[in-house]
């Protein structure tokens, strides 16, 4: 369900479950964390890109799999958590294509970008607080980075959509493409594979800076998310999930 190839340099991880909204599995998330991983050792790939399908990035945690996964082993262990953990480690120029919704980790995942590129007909939301939760991936400190405290809690806490417009405005994208997204963002991750490597990395690595906050973050975020699976209002958020998408 990631569909992955290999164009001059640019590894193209392309998010292939459209009857499902490309909710991510954890199978999926395994596969982008594979991929996160590999990349950091493979000098034949100098720039990572994650697309979606037309009118669909990811509506974010396929929450039934989620779950199954968290009760087994625990939240620590679950693919999930392996994949927000590359993206921290995560060495690669990461480049991301944003047609139709990108919900919850599709948009959290967009934060640890270098280049964002997006639809006019895209939506970025993150409602976890409506469903109990606390946002993940690192966005309780990048967001307000990316785009200051008001904008962050109107994203992150309060869960308003926003458009490819106003995502642009706030820092969260670079370009809002009229015509083929991905093919603006396969031409920039082509172009950022093309210049010097080692130049490439160091520049990167510098701009990022010190990731061991980010980890911090990331690390107590997953703690914080943990023992919110097992709050009264957040089963009750669930459960009103589930029964509305079988409604």
């Amino acid at each position: 369900m990631i569909q992955t190839s290999l164009e001059d340099g640019v590894r193209i991880l392309r998010l292939d479950r459209p009857e499902k909204k490309n909710a991510l599995t954890g199978e999926m998330y395994n596969a982008l964390a594979e991929a996160l991983e590999t990349g950091n050792g493979d000098d034949g790939i100098r720039c990572q890109l994650i697309c979606g399908q037309p009118e669909v990035f990811t509506a974010g945690n396929d929450i039934g799999d989620f779950l199954q996964h968290a009760g087994k082993a625990g939240l620590d262990e679950t693919p999930v958590v392996r994949f927000l953990r590359a993206l921290v480690r995560n060495e690669k120029p990461l480049v991301a294509s944003v047609d139709g919704i990108a919900i919850g980790v599709g948009t959290t995942l967009l934060m640890h970008c270098d280049m964002v590129f997006a639809s006019p007909r895209s939506l970025i939301r993150s409602p976890f607080v409506d469903l109990g939760l606390v946002p993940e991936a690192g966005s309780s400190l990048l967001g307000p980075q990316l785009m200051g405290h008001a904008r962050a809690f109107e994203l992150l806490c309060l869960g308003n959509g926003f458009s490819a417009e106003k995502a642009a405005a706030c820092g969260l994208v670079n370009e809002v493409v009229e015509g083929d997204v991905d093919a603006a963002a396969l031409a920039c991750a082509r172009e950022i594979a093309s210049k010097p490597p080692q130049a490439m990395a160091l520049s990167r690595k510098l701009l990022r800076g010190d990731t061991s906050v980010l980890s911090e973050r990331v690390e107590e975020e997953i703690r914080i998310f943990a023992s919110r699976l097992s709050a009264p209002e957040t089963i009750a958020a669930f459960q009103a999930f589930m029964m509305k998408k079988k409604a």
